[in-house]
This record gives structure tokens, C-alpha cells and sequence, in this order.
């Protein structure tokens, strides 16, 4: 199969951005009203106080995590044991337990993410063979794929150099990039960066990310929440002599340190977007 060539399904319609609802095992869901609107939040200061102790202790990395398993808490992939784990953590400073993170959004590159994107394909020709509906295989989060893994440098010193080097990256990498292009057409909840926008964490600062904001609940209601980045970038990349967790350090990079709202990147005339 070669889904490049092939012409992309609509994207079906989908009810974005619904809130979880969570068991609430600690009692900390809150609500915040302002103006004739109401968020809810979940309070970690509540959840001390019904049974999570000592966690306004916690590093501000785990209290994320921690109001990550406070929200999505379902008894299936969140349990409550996982929420007391967290907690728990104080005691020894470390841990093995393993949690269900959701990041609010997914920042990769072109090296990760046409893996990634291969793997989404191959699951819908398998949802397919089954003889169920391959348009429900999508990313769970929102994925922003950066290219700017792939470009070399030919051409320098000139004023067209800039030009002559993208020119020359589409020329080796077209059936990549189509591949992509596919992909950000096909799938709900990934868009693509082209080539010659910038590389990964630049692009990822300046246009992509939102520091907070509110998750649909109904049209009454919305949940605030924090917006935390997973990112893969560094343990592929650079990841042979990293340290973990560097995913953890990824967390605020697209929120905290975001202060610009500019333009969508995606207007190149060749753009796979």
C-alpha cells in the first residue's frame, strides 16, 4: 500500500475537546465561575485535604501529573491506587509506578514522526481487514509534526541560499512529504509543519502552544486545565547520553515559556500541510 498516492479521506466530524468524567475519588472537583460562564478545576489543595497528603510538597512537574490523574481518573486507565502513588512519592523520592499521562498536545519531528504516522496507517488497513471503521484510527491528543530533521546545507553565502537549500530538501525527501501531507490531511488531531518554517522548539514557541485554557465539558460547563507538552524530540534526537526524564523537562516547553500568538506557518506555496 502506498497511502502517499492515495487521496484522503475527509476527516470525519468529531466532538472535540469533551471532558473526562472523573470518578473525583478525593473530592477535589471545583467550580470557578466568571461572568455568566462556569469552569471546573480540580483542586490539589481539596485533595490534600481528603487524603492526598503532604502533595503541595510535590515538585510543580508531579503536581501537573498529579491534576493530569485527578481529571481522568476512571477506574480503568486512572485508578485511584495510581492517584496515591503519586503521593507516595514524597516518602522515597522516587518510584516505579507507572501512570496513564494524557498531555494536552504531542510535538514531534520528522525523524519520530513518520514512524509514527506509518504506525497510524498500518492501523487503519488493519481496522480495515477487520471490517470495522478505519476513520475512528486517529491520535488520541493533538500532534503538531515538525520538518526540520532533514534539511542539508548545499548552498550558502548567497541571497538565494535559503531558497535553493528547501528546493533541494523537497527533491530528496518528496515521497516522504507526501507521505505527510497525506497524513495531516487524513487524521484528525495532526497537522504538519513544512519545511523551511523553523526548526521544532521554535515553531513549537512562537505558534503552536497555549500556556492554560478551558476543555469543553457541555455547553453549560468547561474544565481548566493546565496545558503540558509531551514531547519525543530529546530522547530521540539526543537521547544516547541524556538523562532522563527529559520528557518531564518537555512538560512546559510549549506552555510556559510561550508569549507569542503569530500566524499559522503553514502558507508555503509547497507546503504538505
Amino acid at each position: 500500500m502506498a497511502p502517499a498516492k492515495k487521496k484522503a479521506a475527509k476527516k470525519p466530524a468529531t466532538a472535540k475537546g469533551v471532558a473526562p468524567v472523573s470518578l473525583d475519588s478525593f473530592k477535589c472537583r471545583k467550580t470557578l465561575k466568571v461572568g455568566n460562564k462556569s469552569y471546573e478545576y480540580f483542586s490539589l489543595k481539596d485533595a490534600e485535604k481528603n487524603g492526598l497528603k503532604n502533595i503541595t510538597r510535590l515538585p510543580y512537574s508531579l503536581k501537573v501529573l498529579l491534576e493530569n490523574l485527578l481529571r481522568y481518573e476512571d477506574g480503568r486507565s486512572v485508578k485511584k491506587a495510581d492517584i496515591e502513588a503519586m503521593a507516595k512519592w514524597l516518602t522515597r523520592r522516587k518510584s516505579s509506578k507507572e501512570i496513564a499521562f494524557r498531555p494536552a498536545r504531542v510535538l514531534m519531528q520528522d525523524f519520530t514522526g513518520v514512524p509514527g504516522v506509518v504506525d497510524l496507517a498500518a492501523m487503519r488497513d488493519a481496522m480495515a481487514a477487520a471490517g470495522g471503521n478505519p476513520d475512528k484510527i486517529n491520535p488520541l491528543a493533538p500532534v503538531d509534526l515538525v520538518i526540520d530533521h532533514s534539511v542539508m546545507v548545499d548552498h550558502f553565502g548567497g541571497k538565494d541560499s535559503f531558497k535553493k537549500n528547501v528546493n533541494v530538501e523537497y527533491e530528496r525527501n518528496g515521497e516522504r512529504y507526501e507521505f505527510l501531507r497525506w497524513g495531516s490531511e487524513a487524521f484528525n488531531n495532526l497537522r504538519v509543519v513544512p519545511p523551511g518554517t523553523g526548526i521544532c522548539h521554535q515553531v513549537n514557541l512562537e505558534y503552536r502552544p497555549r500556556p492554560s485554557g478551558p476543555r469543553r465539558k457541555s455547553a453549560q460547563q468547561r474544565v481548566a486545565r493546565p496545558r503540558p507538552l509531551k514531547s519525543p524530540i530529546l530522547t530521540a534526537s539526543s537521547a544516547q547520553t541524556a538523562t532522563p526524564p527529559w520528557s518531564m523537562v518537555c512538560l512546559f516547553w510549549g506552555g510556559a515559556l510561550a508569549a507569542s500568538k503569530l500566524k499559522q506557518p503553514c502558507s508555503a506555496s509547497r507546503s504538505p500541510c
